[in-house]
Formats: structure tokens, sequence, C-alpha cells
């Protein structure tokens, strides 16, 4: 009598995902990000900016966006992990033209290093800079973007807060096209404000990437990155709250006391 032979598996969905795409989906909007940066510069400076630094790039979908808006426009991405970048030279990068390819240079080294060319913005985003958890680090890293910026530069990171981002087991899910995006606050200590996020991705057949993006962070506060900005050099802070519309930002000094909102802090060199 022969054995039975297993039964192979059929790949489900979540076998089948590419975590960097999805993320793009569910989370990147370059198109919006972009046009933020001209209007924050615009503000500061009454010009349009010509050179933008995207730390933390990962896949560096900013950078290919920002060429697109403008022949004049070049981009740096910086990044210490070379999965992304490879990711993004061969879903991103590719999809430019050649003369856009070229206005795109990647840096793959930490984003606490000081470079000869000057960014006029330079963009610290999806709240990447709170990897660095103590006061001591993060001022390390202001001084560097105040460096590696122009003397007419702006900084640009974009912040979060409000009670219903600090509660743990708390998930905020959404629908993005054919898949389930899951913002997953795992642990929060309010004493130190460590914490701990996952992106999961759940599928209509029901399976689910699990962790598919993992976040220990330090959760910052707006007064305390206006302050350690300011004590990097940064003349001015601003922050730009968002408008009802989702797409309309805006400078002002006082916010309502939402559970659960965005913003971006601006240094201005």
């Amino acid at each position: 009598m022969s054995p039975t032979k297993p039964k192979h598996r059929k790949p489900t969905l979540a076998d089948q995902a590419d975590r960097y795409k999805l993320y793009g989906q569910s989370v990147q909007e370059p198109d919006h990000e972009v046009a933020f940066f001209d209007q924050a510069y615009k503000e500061a400076y009454g010009s349009k900016p010509k050179l933008l630094r995207e730390d933390f790039c990962g896949t560096f979908a900013v950078c290919c966006e920002w060429v697109k808006r403008g022949k004049q426009r070049q981009a740096i991405g910086v990044d210490l992990d070379p999965e992304p970048l490879n990711w993004g030279r061969a879903h991103n990068l590719a999809k430019l033209s050649g003369n856009q390819q070229q206005r795109v240079n990647l840096l793959q080294q930490d984003v606490r290093r000081t470079d000869k060319v000057k960014a006029d913005v330079l963009a610290a985003q999806n709240f990447s800079f709170w990897i660095f958890k103590t006061r001591q680090d993060l001022l390390r890293y202001f001084k560097v973007a105040y460096a590696n910026l122009s003397k007419r530069g702006i900084l640009v990171a974009d912040m979060m807060g409000g009670a219903d981002c600090w509660l743990e087991n708390n998930q905020d899910v959404r629908k993005v096209k054919s898949f389930k995006y899951i913002w997953d606050c795992v642990r929060f200590n309010p004493i130190t404000h460590d914490c701990l996020f996952h992106i999961h991705f759940k599928f209509k057949d029901g399976s689910r990437l699990e962790e598919a993006f993992t976040y220990d962070w330090r959760f910052w506060t707006l007064p305390e990155v206006c302050e350690l900005m300011r004590e990097a050099g940064f003349r001015e802070t601003k922050i730009y709250w968002e408008g009802e519309d989702e797409e309309n930002w805006f400078a002002t000094p006082t916010a309502p006391a939402d559970a659960c909102w965005l913003a971006y802090v601006v240094g201005v060199k």
C-alpha cells in the first residue's frame, strides 16, 4: 500500500502579498506630501524649493513624486536598510523617465550623517524620527538635519496624538481597495512614552499578513519636538493642523483636543 500524498495547500492572498506595495497603497500619499512641502516652503520663504532630502525614505516614493513636479527638481533619499531601497528601485524609480531617474540620488546610510549637498526641504515622515528615544539622540538628529539644509531651508516632520492613539490593544481598521489595513497599538507606557505598534493586513479570503511592519518608538509630543528643533538651531517652528477636507493644512498656535489627530511640525532655518 503506497503512502498517501500530502495535499498541497493553495497559497493564500497573504502568502502572495507584497508588504511594500500594500504599505504604499494604505499609508503613503506622495502627491499630498509634496504639495504640503511646497506650501510650507512658500509660506516660509515666498518661493519654490528645488532640492528635497527624504530621511528614512524607505521605498522613496516621495522622492519620485518630487522630481516629477519640475525639471529642475532633485531629490536625495536616505535610508539605512537596503531592502526597501532595492524595492523602490525596482517599482518606483523604474516608473520614472530617464531624466527623472537621474535626478534621484539614493544614499544607504545613517540619517545622522552630515553631507555636502544641502537641501531646501528635509522631510522625516511617517513618525520615523520617533526611533530616537532619548532627548539627547533626537537633538543630535535635529542638529544634523539643520546642517543638511541650505540657508533657506525647512525641516518637515509629521506627528500624531490624542487619547485614542495611546490605548493598548486598540486597532484602527480601514478598508483599502481589496484589503484591510490594521494599525495596532500593542504597548504604550505613560511614564516613558515607550510604545510599540504593528501594521497588519487582512484579505478577502480571510488570510492575514501579521506584523508586516513593526515600530518600536518613543511617542513624542508637539511641545517636546518644537523645543528640540529650536535648541538645534531652527529660528522658528510652526504647527500645521489638518483641515476639514483632510488636504488643507493651516498653521495655528491652538488646536482642538481631538481623540486622534495628525499634524506637521515645520522647523524654519
